[in-house]
């Protein structure tokens, strides 16, 4: 089974990937460790990225594609896998998409965790580190750290727990959003793209998930639209 996982930053697809990757034996592939990955091994490709990267320029797809389809026909891809945080615009989708096709691999699976913008902003700038590793957050009921005089502290071990920096940065915060929800040219048009290519292929699972719903409620969810 080959998956692609859409959601905006705070929809938590990186937890229900973790949660898929346990029930189905899926490789999780994040992109972002892709390009880390060429350019600390000095690839030719990783070196022909460099020279993009080094001019604060995006890197073209006929080097981003080939590397994301190296990632997948690994070995450890073999049974399957689920790739997080790409595409993001729609030429990338369906180059994608094209180049799968041709190594007789397919997509089969799209999975869009659903979030507004506005609920997936005040989850990113609430997001707080709990020393033993309990996830916390402001903005979820069910994980909000307990107000202690003037410091907040864990629910799960009452330790006290941080704020990362780069998580009350809204302007940062800002820009991030503006790329997944831009439907001309960002994340979201990616999604419609795959899509609209999928609309005509029955054998292609799209699924959507109200990511305002609890962990288990959307894994409940993703699992029985999968089968599973």
């Amino acid at each position: 089974m080959r998956i692609l996982i859409f959601g905006p930053n705070g929809s938590g697809k990186g937890t229900q990937s973790a949660i898929l990757v346990k029930k189905t034996g899926l490789t999780h592939i994040e992109s972002g460790g892709i390009f880390r990955e060429h350019a600390k091994k000095g690839t030719e490709l990783g070196k022909k990225a460099k020279t993009y990267t080094d001019q604060g320029q995006l890197v073209p797809d006929e080097i981003t594609i080939p590397m994301i389809v190296d990632r997948l026909s690994r070995s450890d891809c073999a049974n399957g896998w689920i790739l997080d945080g790409f595409p993001r615009n729609p030429s990338q989708a369906m180059a994608l998409i094209q180049a799968l096709e041709q190594g007789q691999t397919p997509l089969d699976v799209v999975i869009e965790i659903r979030l507004a913008r506005e609920v997936a902003k005040a989850r990113l700038m609430g997001r707080a580190t709990c020393p033993n590793g309990h996830p916390n957050n402001t903005a979820i009921p069910a994980i909000a750290p307990i107000k202690s005089g003037n410091q907040l502290i864990c629910a799960k071990c009452q330790q006290p727990v941080t704020v990362r920096q780069d998580d009350i940065d809204e302007q940062a915060i800002d820009v991030r959003l503006n790329i997944y929800f831009d439907e001309q040219n960002g994340t979201v048009s990616a999604i419609r793209a795959v899509e609209s290519w999928a609309a005509n292929r029955p054998d292609v699972n799209v699924i959507h998930v109200d990511g305002e719903g609890d962990i288990q409620a959307i894994s409940e969810t993703i699992a029985a639209a999968l089968g599973r």
